[in-house]
């Protein structure tokens, strides 16, 4: 009888831990399939205010991000977790630009500044000059 309980549990503990692994896959499959089918791909939370920093940068540029807001989808904790295991990161946002990570807010903010964005986004970013002749973005 110990036999058959222990059999039936090991039965339980595999039927689990393969509906766990194709739990992942999906989700894994899912923030992959996204970020290859959209030129511009934030994953966020809706109330972070790192998101919306990240998603002004492209706002200031004109330019209208794929947003996967994971607090307001059922699976967002999963993917989140699938995300995790892609950039090694759990934070939001991330970023990804053409298929590429950039990373999250402060990535986000220091490749706009750089010009970086721009390059990646194949756009071209204007420069005013301040009184002080210090060159700053600017997008039309």
């Amino acid at each position: 009888m110990a036999v058959k309980i222990l059999i039936a549990s090991i039965l339980v503990i595999a039927a689990s831990l393969c509906w766990v692994s194709s739990a992942d896959s999906s989700e894994a499959a899912f923030v992959k399939k996204t970020i290859s089918a959209h030129k511009i791909v934030i994953f966020s939370k809706s109330y972070c205010p790192y998101c919306r920093k990240a998603k002004s940068v492209f706002k200031e540029l004109k330019q209208v991000p794929f947003v996967v807001e994971l607090d307001e989808r059922d699976d967002g904790w999963n993917i989140q977790d699938a995300l995790s295991e892609i950039v090694g990161r759990r934070t939001v946002p991330q970023v990804f630009i053409n298929g590429k990570h950039i990373g999250g807010s402060d990535d986000t903010v220091e490749a706009y500044q750089s010009g970086k964005l721009a390059k990646l986004l194949g756009i071209e970013v204007l420069l005013y000059f301040t009184s002080t002749l210090n060159c700053e973005p600017y997008a039309p």
